[in-house]
């Protein structure tokens, strides 16, 4: 055992010692970033909605006129691109995979039967993976470059393979890089052609208002470049108050072309006669308009970025000149890709466990749970108070140093 070697096993040693518990295997909000919308408990004063309708009521399955405004605002859209159901947009998500496979899309036949295939720029969301997973669709791994996907793979991909039906893109901030999609890649997503003429990009604006820095980064809006490019029916926008309120009580919109919200109407009319409207009222009087949703969206930060920040120190300090290891420094989101050597990520993730650490599997950034070079690491600071973040970022160091040692 060489000098260095010893030396991290020693130090790894200690920190087992420790004797922590802590889960980081997803990006949650602190308990304090959910105390920031505390005041949606008090933000009924009636159940009256703009338009007179009455919350507590069947109806609108569309969403409360007010909350599709809201999201339009958010979105960049207007009110009538917007559907605004579900508390998740995972769930919508969902539910359009699922109208697609029995029903199709405007432009196309039901998928089922045509073996549907996915394009999923890798590290990803692995939410994302597990709806094709388990609803048979099958996922083709595309490189995330650091202005999005590889571009000249997707293109040749699509415009040959015309059981190719859709993408997943998270465009800004990505789950777990932080990659934010230039323009130029917007742009060509929208404009490609592709072999089969109902493929959909299917746009997880999650982290849009999500920023950790100062800069208020802005991409190109998909719907408008896919009408511009001639392609109206291409995007689905999904978006969702779930890191903005209350993760588990949020509302979710859904947004694209005309023809794509009558489509989405249509279908989910038969599994709903309305969505939750009351949840929708409270959520409007209480975020109102983009400025304020900026506005909490800084007090976000000003929890966030500390750990963020803590997190990369420790990286820094205990990593910095360890050979084929580096890190994404993001710009916003909830996440921070952590890259070992080949080989490490799943050993760096047990030996954490060990430490009292729990990280997200490795492999789950990736579909099927496979990462060729089990390489990648998810690491979400979000959680954990100040102090545990830092410690757990130096345990992670440490337990890095003793996979790659070994």
């Amino acid at each position: 055992m060489t000098t260095a070697t010893h030396s991290a096993q020693a130090q790894y040693d200690l920190f087992r010692q420790r004797g922590l518990k802590l889960d980081m295997s997803r990006g949650k909000p602190a308990p304090e970033q959910l105390d920031l919308s505390n005041d949606l408990l008090d933000a009924l004063p009636g159940f009256s909605a703009a338009d007179g309708t009455d919350a507590r009521n069947y109806g609108l399955g569309v969403g409360l006129p007010e909350a599709r405004a809201l999201f339009g605002g958010l979105l960049g859209l207007p009110a009538a691109q917007v559907v605004v159901d579900s508390s998740a947009s995972l769930s919508l998500m969902h539910d359009v995979i699922v109208y697609a496979l029995l029903n199709g899309v405007p432009g196309g036949q039901p998928w089922v039967g045509q073996q549907p295939v996915f394009l999923c720029p890798v590290p990803g969301y692995d939410r994302h993976f597990s709806i094709c997973e388990a609803r048979g669709i099958k996922m083709i791994n595309v490189p995330l470059n650091d202005d999005g996907p590889d571009m000249d793979i997707v293109e040749q991909l699509v415009a040959t393979d015309a059981s190719i039906k859709g993408m997943w893109c998270v465009p800004k901030y990505s789950n777990p890089s932080g990659t934010v999609y230039s323009d130029e890649v917007v742009r060509r997503l929208a404009a490609m052609k592709t072999a089969a003429p109902d493929f959909r990009l299917m746009w997880d604006d999650a982290y849009r208002f999500h920023h950790l820095t100062d800069e208020n980064v802005r991409i190109a809006e998909i719907i408008a470049e896919c009408a511009s490019a001639g392609n109206p029916d291409r995007a689905i926008v999904f978006a969702s108050t779930s890191k903005v309120s209350w993760a588990g009580s949020g509302i979710a919109a859904l947004a694209s072309s005309p023809a794509n919200i009558a489509w989405w109407t249509r279908h989910a009319g038969i599994r709903s006669i309305g969505p939750d409207k009351i949840n929708q009222l409270r959520h409007v009087r209480l975020l109102k308009d983009v400025a304020t949703v900026e506005a909490l969206m800084t007090r976000h930060a000003a929890l966030l970025k500390p750990k963020f920040d803590a997190v990369l120190a420790q990286f820094s300090a205990q990593l910095g000149d360890v050979a084929g290891v580096s890190w994404t420094v993001p710009k916003g989101g909830y996440f921070i890709d952590l890259v070992t050597p080949p080989g490490a990520a799943k050993k760096t993730i047990a030996l954490a466990k060990e430490a009292g650490i729990t990280l997200t599997p490795a492999g789950a950034a990736y579909p099927y749970g496979v990462d060729p070079e089990d390489s990648h690491i998810r690491i979400a600071p979000s959680f954990p108070s100040l102090l545990e973040i830092t410690q757990a970022a130096e345990g992670i160091a440490l337990a890095l140093k003793v996979a790659v040692a070994g």
